[in-house]
């Protein structure tokens, strides 16, 4: 099997890209290629069959298309700009999510046109696809009402994403990712940074900014899940899905103060004294747009599973980033 994955250089993307070098096959078939591209050169991860690793930008002209030509079996989409960035420059956040995953979409359908090629494609989509007004807990029957750029461009792919795959140009899958926390690594511009910001300063011992009121709610899971919810895509018979290609993935339902009481149990008021409160009204706008809870019943009956507290989420942060101990 050849994989591409597209978005291998992202924090996700890294830890997918492990996660299949670690299991060597996906759905059935020995992995004995692997193709790696973002708009950074990814890393060469070591693996015994072929790696290419490619620094590209989708939305340029024949970028797709050469990506494609080597006619992978399996594609992940990962790669996007985030919902802050996405909202802070409307051109860069439609170039980015919208042409190039289209791009992409275009470069398949042309070269299935040429016979005997239909890849299986996970695109990751994300909550922010829902928007005002929402209910307390958003079921599967809800439709897609967003309320950012972000989200919008998230929602148009899932439209093309379910009508190329109608069309037979490939065999796709959309996952709507809760907010993954813990992000390990330096702060990004996702408007939810701080989901994760006011967690992972704290553990390493460092100060943290908390720009919402600690009674906000939402929709949580972790890089491992978030990997796993990647991997059982790539391996799901897609026919239970009908025309629906897109699923909202399994997760916690949490307040800010409930991350705040996990993270006390699990490191102390030492840690929980390094958030201070500084509110913004811009990041307050955005996030209170966004759902709060799910009922994604058509995703855990076909086997998705995520966390089920906060301090799972946060005892994964410790054993995958800081060596299984929090720094004194």
């Amino acid at each position: 099997m050849h994989v591409l994955v597209i978005g291998a250089a992202g924090m996700i993307g890294r830890k997918l890209v492990a996660a299949l070098t670690g299991r060597k096959a996906l759905a059935g078939r020995d992995i004995e290629q692997l193709t790696l591209a973002d708009i950074v050169k990814p890393e060469a991860p070591a693996f015994s069959g072929k790696v290419d690793c490619l620094a590209i930008d989708l939305s340029v002209d024949g970028a797709a298309a050469g990506l494609v030509a080597t006619r992978p079996d399996m594609i992940f989409h990962l790669a996007a700009i985030v919902s802050g960035e996405a909202e802070a420059d409307f051109e860069k956040g439609y170039r980015v999510n919208l042409d190039g995953t289209r791009e992409l979409f275009e470069a398949i359908r042309l070269e299935s046109a040429k016979g005997r090629y239909c890849p299986k494609l996970v695109f990751t989509s994300s909550i922010a696809v829902f928007g005002e007004p929402l209910p307390a807990v958003i079921d599967d029957n809800h439709g897609l009402t967003p309320l950012t750029s972000y989200g919008t461009q998230k929602a148009i792919g899932e439209l093309l994403l379910a009508d190329y795959s109608r069309r037979g140009f490939f065999d796709g899958i959309g996952i709507r990712l809760p907010t993954i926390t813990i992000r390990p690594g330096k702060p990004n511009k996702a408007a939810s940074g701080f989901f994760s910001g006011i967690l992972r300063e704290p553990l390493a011992g460092m100060e943290a900014v908390l720009p919402v009121s600690e009674d906000v709610r939402h929709w949580f899971a972790s890089p491992r899940a978030a990997v796993r919810f990647l991997v059982h895509a790539a391996e799901l018979d897609t026919a239970p899905l009908g025309s629906r290609r897109s699923l909202t993935m399994p997760g916690l339902a949490a307040t800010v103060g409930e991350e705040i009481e996990a993270l006390r149990r699990v490191a102390g008021e030492k840690a929980v004294g390094l958030i201070r409160r500084e509110p913004d009204a811009t990041i307050m706008k955005i996030v209170g747009g966004w759902p709060q809870s799910f009922d994604p019943r058509r995703a855990l009956a076909l086997g998705f599973e995520a966390e089920k507290s906060f301090d799972e989420i946060i005892t994964a942060h410790v054993e995958d980033e800081l060596g299984g101990r929090i720094p004194q």
